[in-house]
């Protein structure tokens, strides 16, 4: 009979996720497992390389397996942890051994880390948060494999008031329309706004096309009295300012 004053059992996680069909996990994975989040518990992410900070992901994705081979295949197959997190769903799921429950956690990841640059630039003067900005920029755009193009939209304080996606289109091209955003502009009450739109070469060099699309806006805008502070171009690793560039 069981003592009702015997000590209760430390809930331990990869135990509880484990079936009766599977058993237990194999003790070598138990232990790797809590030595990596100790390990992270003592010395946080800088303690750690990417491929184990995504097996700290992956074990909730996978629970009873050894993801250190998956994390690592996920990185060789994308080029590192960013490019990992903000691959397309298709092609996350042509990986071996990715499923619904991993691209799903990578996308939640996704969405958080998104969400928490916006907030660092919403509601704030953009001018004088300019880093931020374009922390912001590359984490939601810098390694989509097609052209977005969006608009921040700014009060007469410079302040962000809006941040939306204008168009979507392919590998090297998407479709913009002064006229909306102007429109948008005018709906908006904005007095001024910066174009933004990523090059998935990883060039940010400006087209000709990007040139004669800026053009067009800021005569638009100079008629509606909306102020073109800039257009940048994401690239992989760099953006540019079409502003900086003497563009504008």
């Amino acid at each position: 009979m069981k003592s009702f004053h015997e000590a209760p059992r430390l809930f331990d996680e990869d135990e509880a996720l484990a079936t009766p069909l599977s058993g237990r996990l194999p003790s070598y994975i138990a232990d790797h497992r809590k030595r990596l989040r100790a390990r992270f518990a003592e010395g946080g992410a800088a303690a750690m390389p990417d491929y184990e900070l995504l097996e700290l992901l992956l074990f909730r994705s996978i629970p009873r397996q050894d993801v250190k081979p998956l994390a690592r295949l996920l990185l060789d197959t994308f080029g590192d942890l960013n490019r990992a997190v903000t691959a397309p769903r298709a092609r996350l799921l042509a990986v071996k051994g990715v499923g619904e429950a991993v691209v799903q956690d990578l996308k939640i990841l996704e969405a958080v880390a998104q969400r928490m640059m916006r907030a660092r630039v919403m509601n704030r003067p953009v001018l004088s948060s300019w880093d931020a900005l374009l922390d912001y920029c590359h984490t939601a755009m810098a390694h989509r494999e097609t052209e977005q193009f969006r608009v921040l939209y700014l009060d007469r304080k410079n302040v962000l008031i809006a941040d939306e996606q204008q168009g979507e289109g392919t590998v090297d091209h998407v479709p913009v329309y002064p006229r909306e955003v102007m429109k948008r502009a005018l709906e908006l009450n904005a007095s001024a706004i910066i174009l933004v739109h990523n090059h998935p070469s990883g060039d940010p060099t400006p087209s000709q096309s990007d040139i004669s699309m800026t053009v067009q806006v800021q005569d638009a805008g100079q008629v509606l009295g909306v102020t073109l502070h800039d257009h940048l171009i994401i690239g992989k690793e760099r953006e540019l300012s079409f502003r900086s560039a003497g563009y504008l």
